[in-house]
Formats: structure tokens, sequence, C-alpha cells
């Protein structure tokens, strides 16, 4: 059997999420089913992790074994294409790997990109891209929330009840807060994330940005690992899933 890394770009605005589920048509079952249109086999993709329903990502990671080596690359990736068109979800790229490889076990960081325009106005072209905040948010503030969200801690606080990693203790490589005009960037690199931690993160920086909370209060929340003191987690069209590293 060969090994074959896949690098995806999709809108989540239509899906359930990545994960094939019963309720809806997942990312995960779309690209199944566009491989067995070209390969008449029922092929398995395996994602570098979930995303919610309403997250999009840049560049999600996945792999994929078949029996045969793909000989034209740019032919087959024109054909995956094709079946998915409609569908707002690209494959940007193909790669053989070794055997073994696995887009989930083998990832050494992930990196999230959160994104909130703070304006007036309603928001047109990035109406469900990004987070409509009309309420002035202070920016030094989430900076110095960010610096409490960094390095290594028990984030049961922004875990979701449903969440079924082994442990709450994660570590955080990086959380940059930047501002261009209205536009906030929020990003988080770490290499492996809980379910709705990112969002519950972001969530808790806005209560702060707002003013709802002061910094006392929100390293109090973070530190209380305890969900019931987590603010209302950001909505999932905010949320890409930027890039997976290997």
């Amino acid at each position: 059997m060969k090994t074959y890394q896949i690098l995806i770009e999709y809108v989540g605005d239509n899906f359930v999420g990545w994960q094939t589920q019963k309720n809806g048509l997942s990312i995960q079952e779309t690209i199944q089913n566009a491989l067995k249109n070209i390969t008449k086999k029922k092929i398995l993709i395996l994602g570098s992790g979930r995303t919610d329903a309403g997250v999009h990502a840049t560049e999600q990671s996945a792999h994929f074994k078949i029996k045969n080596t793909i000989k034209d690359k740019k032919k087959f990736l024109k054909s995956l294409n094709f079946f998915l068109s409609k569908k707002n979800i690209s494959i940007i790229n193909l790669k053989q790997r070794k055997k073994l490889f696995h887009a989930r076990y083998d990832a050494k960081k992930r990196e999230y990109r959160y994104y909130i325009i703070n304006r007036q106005a309603q928001l047109s072209i990035e109406r469900n891209r990004a987070w409509h905040l009309t309420k002035k948010l202070n920016l030094n503030l989430m900076k110095k929330g960010a610096s409490i969200l960094r390095n290594t801690k028990d984030f049961s606080t922004c875990r979701s009840s449903s969440c079924s990693a082994k442990s709450p203790i994660k570590t955080l490589q990086k959380v940059k807060i930047t501002k261009i005009n209205n536009k906030i960037e929020i990003i988080f690199v770490s290499k492996s994330f809980l379910q709705q931690q990112v969002r519950s993160m972001v969530g808790c920086l806005k209560y702060l940005a707002e003013g709802k909370w002061s910094i006392k209060k929100f390293k109090e929340a973070i530190d209380s690992k305890d969900r019931k003191n987590c603010a209302p987690p950001a909505p999932s069209h905010g949320l890409y899933l930027y890039k997976v590293s290997y």
C-alpha cells in the first residue's frame, strides 16, 4: 500500500465539521466520495485533527492509503478538485509519504488563526469569515491576556464537556495578537489542542477586551480549571486551521 498526504483548503459553512457524522455532510466524507469517483474504491482519509461545524481551513492535512502509485500527480489533483469544485473544498497539494506516515500522530505543531472585525458597520465581504464585534476592544488588554495563556498549563476551563483528550494539559508555544485597521488576528500555535479550546480562549479574551473581566478575573478563570468559569466560546466562523507542521 502507498501512503499519500493531501493538503486541503475549505470553507466550513455547509458542513457538520471535518469528521464523518450521521447528522449531516462532513468534509472527510465529501473528499472520500471524490476519491471513490476517481479510484472506484472506498478509501478512508484521516485528518490531522477534527474541526467543528463552521470552522474553515487554509491548510488542513490528511492522509490515505491506496494500492497503486499515483503516477500523474497533476492529473489526479485536477480530477479530485473537479469533484470538489462546487463544495468549497480544494486539494492544494498531494505528496507521497513513508508507509507509516500519519497525519494526526506525526504532527509536531498546529497553527490556528482567529479573526475579529471590530467596527460598527456590518460585514459584507467577510460575513461568516470573521467575528463581527461592534463594541471597541482594548488591544493592550487582549495582549496581556495572551501572555497569561502562553506556556504549559491545565486548560480545563477552555475544554468542551465532550472533549475526549486524555489530558487537559497543553503547551501553547505562541499566542500573538495583531491589528490592521479594524481586523484583529489572533495566532495560536501548539502541538495539539483540546476540543473548543481556541474558541473558548478567544471568548475569554473578548470578555477581557470589552472590560467585562479584569486581568485578575481573566487569570482566575483560566487557573480555576473549571469550565463553568469560561466565557462563552467565540463563534466557529472566525476560526481557521491555518497550517499543520511535521
